[in-house]
């Protein structure tokens, strides 16, 4: 039997604005397996803004390809229909915000921090050598990975708001000061909205875990978790929660050194920060 804090989360969940109609539309075909790629390509292609963002975040640094991509088409070659449906919802997932919540929760340095960790995570993959779609899975996994916050300042602005004083005050994981004066985390919301969207069990699992420094088979999850805490290293952004969580010892076992260390061994990150800028920009 659900518990009624989830129960709470799933009604919240359901009450979160709809994508756009073409993010609608692309959900439905890629939940097809029968589906032709040129239709979906197509519904993406006839939505110029959501195209124009999807070829900006490709074209960034954060890809690193060796070639501009010009269209939607080329994409797929180069990624695969999977990355490009992620990277559609990821768009309009970012469009879901409203600047003018009550929580009073900043969406500018939010974004930031989620671009930022989604961008270290992708980096942070290619350096354990997974292949290019899970690489582009793990940005996906960074950019949505706290927005179980959104629903959160939606529609319990005044308790999330709360939290978030209580956690500054205490220097304490936002995560724990939501379980102890909510009930539930932006974790658990985050992983109701990706099953919701019908995303990989693995990014499912990476949303849902993403402070959990328990051992896993997920290097995806761990990719998250590292590159969370580095975002907050940096100061890029402000997802609400400035605690650095140490690395637990599967995290230093994964990546091979500390996180000092991994922090050196990935170099001049300024230009993340200026790249994640950029995609902020309308």
């Amino acid at each position: 039997m659900a518990q009624p804090e989830n129960d709470k989360l799933i009604d919240f969940v359901e009450k979160m604005p709809a994508f756009p109609k073409s993010v609608q539309r692309v959900l439905q075909l890629t939940s097809d397996i029968n589906a032709p790629a040129k239709e979906i390509v197509r519904v993406i292609e006839c939505d110029p803004i959501m195209t124009i963002k999807i070829l900006k975040a490709i074209n960034s640094s954060f890809y690193g390809l060796p070639k501009k991509i010009s269209s939607i088409q080329r994409a797929v070659v180069h990624l695969g229909l999977n990355t490009i449906k992620n990277l559609a919802l990821g768009v309009a997932a970012m469009g879901m915000l409203n600047n003018k919540n009550r929580a009073g929760f900043n969406t500018d340095d939010f974004l930031l921090h989620s671009l930022t960790t989604a961008a270290v995570s992708r980096m942070l993959a290619a350096r354990l050598g997974l292949p290019l779609s899970e690489c582009s899975d793990c940005f996906v996994a960074g950019l949505l990975h706290d927005f179980g916050k959104v629903v959160l300042a939606e529609f319990m602005p005044v308790e999330f708001r709360a939290v978030l004083e209580k956690s500054k005050q205490r220097n304490m994981p936002l995560n724990l000061a939501e379980l102890e004066f909510i009930g539930f985390d932006h974790a658990q919301a985050g992983k109701i909205l990706a099953e919701k969207w019908e995303l990989s069990a693995l990014l499912v699992d990476a949303i849902a875990n993403h402070h959990n420094t328990g051992n896993s088979d997920n290097p995806m999850r761990d990719c998250l978790f590292a590159a969370n805490q580095i975002s907050k290293h940096m100061q890029s952004g402000d997802g609400g929660n400035a605690v650095i969580e140490p690395f637990p010892d599967f995290i230093d076992t994964r990546f091979g050194m500390s996180f000092t260390a991994l922090i050196d061994a990935l170099g001049d990150l300024e230009l993340i920060r200026t790249e994640a800028r950029s995609l902020i920009a309308p």
